[in-house]
């Protein structure tokens, strides 16, 4: 079992930056993919970036060159930069992890509130 706890979400103006973490309470050198999805209100939850234990990361479109993601092996953490956020990036984010074996597919923790508004 491993517990994912995000934190850095907030209120912030439109333009302006915010860095999400993802605290894992065991090892992610185990997680073969780790990444974040997010949720607006009345929207599905959608995909918005992903990376890999070599390190390969994938973003949805409307984020590419707005959001890094990253990850600290040795602080077992993951990380979202986000920059020139925008309104419609307004959403809970939930970060997830899979992991390399297991009976559990994947894991996730219970999200943080990024809203962008002037």
């Amino acid at each position: 079992q491993v517990d994912l706890v995000e934190s850095g979400g907030g209120l912030v103006q439109p333009g302006g930056s915010l860095r999400l973490s993802c605290a894992a309470s065991g090892s992610i050198r185990e997680m073969k993919t780790m990444g974040w999805y997010r949720q607006g209100s009345e929207k599905w939850r959608e995909f918005v970036a992903s990376i890999t234990v070599d390190s390969d990361t994938n973003y949805r479109d409307s984020v590419k060159g707005r959001f890094t993601i990253s990850r600290d092996d040795s602080k077992n953490t993951m990380y979202l930069q986000m920059s020139s956020l925008k309104p419609e990036d307004t959403a809970v984010y939930y970060c997830y992890a899979e992991p390399e074996s297991g009976v559990v597919s994947r894991y996730w923790g219970l999200g943080t509130q990024v809203t962008v508004s002037s």
